[in-house]
């Protein structure tokens, strides 16, 4: 006997083996509010494989939103509404998520600028445990994008300063569209600090800092003409807390290898916190140490230069060849302890090896091609050499620290 037909809204309600909140933080969103939550509602209903929660998350309205939600939980079964005598993103979405027992939260913005199509995307590889975090991203290939060229050029400046001072891998920190594990959130939770539109950005820097998989989705995003947003106001938020990221992660005071251990199950290697880990950090940080280096050894090689040229450039630069590799090692590569020291020295000695080749060669040759060459002259032969010698100092030192730090991490 054949089995009768399963209805498709029975075999998804089979298939709904996670439970989703999805929570919409509101403030005097009175008008818009409404139409959006039954929208959300209505396609998730619809198209959603898991169990799910809207939940309104009015933090402090001061008009009807507040009544509105009431009335909108009231009528739909998967609609909840929380509210918060306080203003401010991050501390609506902190306590709606806090206290939320579903496998995974996210957010959206009740404008519903994203596409309710990346939905399943973004909290897929959470449900499955392929990622921990999961936000939507308007910077990558793949993403359509539709807002003002000033908006969009804050958006990226904005996150080329988090790739510069914080080493951020991700590619858009503020795309209001973001999953987390809910195991990942109820530990990671209590770390953030900022209570407003910061709490997406340092989410996200202490999930990577954390070495939590951090999975991105691109997007088809609307801007909303209307939003009430202070972007100057916000700027300025941003920088204050990129600043207190990078002062915890110098003083230590943000216990990130305990949350790692805890989520991952392993241990990290001692590293120097606040050390960025993309190319562009570590470059600034090391050219930032390289001049500090180049003014020491030429101080140096004046003060010597009586000697003769020749001794002047080997003292000065044997002495800050060393120093400049103890900073490098700790500041820009973030390996602290004695392990490998005497490697990392050597290595950086062999670099100095050939620097001194490059400046020893270009003096001889200018004295060979110009005998009566100026000291100007000479220091600025020397200028180019130490250029030259620099980069290649770069490249040889990062292969070498950053292979040393891969065979560390555990698998």
């Amino acid at each position: 006997m054949s089995a009768l037909p399963i209805p498709a809204s029975d075999a998804r309600a089979a298939a709904r083996t996670a439970l989703i909140d999805v929570v919409v933080p509101v403030y005097n969103e009175a008008d818009e509010l409404a139409a959006s939550v039954r929208r959300l509602d209505a396609y998730l209903a619809e198209h959603f494989p898991y169990d799910y929660r809207v939940v309104i998350a009015d933090n402090a309205s001061t008009d009807d939103t507040w009544p509105i939600a009431q009335q909108l939980a009231g009528a739909h079964s998967h609609v909840w509404a929380v509210h918060l005598d306080a203003k401010g993103r991050g501390r609506a979405l902190r306590q709606a998520w806090l206290a939320s027992d579903a496998d995974v939260v996210a957010y959206m913005d009740v404008d519903l600028s994203t596409d309710l199509k990346a939905l399943l995307p973004l909290v897929a590889p959470l449900v499955s445990g392929h990622s921990d975090v999961a936000i939507g991203t308007r910077l990558a290939r793949g993403s359509r994008v539709s807002r003002g060229p000033k908006r969009e050029f804050i958006s990226r400046s904005y996150n080329l300063i988090l790739r510069t001072a914080l080493g951020a891998s991700f590619s858009d920190a503020q795309c209001g569209f973001k999953a987390v594990r809910g195991d990942v959130a109820r530990r990671l939770l209590p770390l953030v600090e900022d209570n407003n539109w910061f709490f997406d950005t340092e989410l996200l820097v202490l999930a990577q800092r954390a070495g939590l998989r951090i999975h991105e989705v691109p997007v088809d995003w609307v801007d909303d003409p209307g939003t009430s947003v202070d972007i100057v106001a916000t700027a300025r938020e941003d920088l204050r807390g990129i600043g207190r990221l990078l002062r915890g992660f110098a003083s230590g005071r943000i216990p990130l290898d305990r949350v790692r251990a805890e989520l991952r199950g392993t241990q990290v290697p001692p590293a120097v916190p606040g050390v960025p880990t993309g190319l562009l950090g570590q470059l600034l940080r090391f050219g930032v140490i390289g001049v500090a280096s180049t003014l020491a050894y030429f101080g140096l090689y004046l003060l010597l230069r009586p000697f003769g040229a020749q001794a002047a450039n080997l003292i000065g630069l044997l002495v800050t060849a060393v120093a400049n590799t103890a900073a490098n090692r700790r500041f820009t590569f973030g390996i602290s302890g004695r392990a490998h020291a005497l490697s990392h020295h050597l290595g950086g000695l062999a670099a100095f090896g050939v620097a001194l080749g490059l400046t020893s060669g270009s003096l001889w040759l200018l004295d060979t091609v110009w005998p009566g060459a100026g000291r100007m002259v000479e220091v600025a032969v020397l200028v180019v050499a130490n250029a030259a010698a620099t980069l290649l100092r770069f490249l040889a030192l990062r292969l070498m620290m950053h292979s040393r730090r891969v065979r560390q991490l555990p698998a």
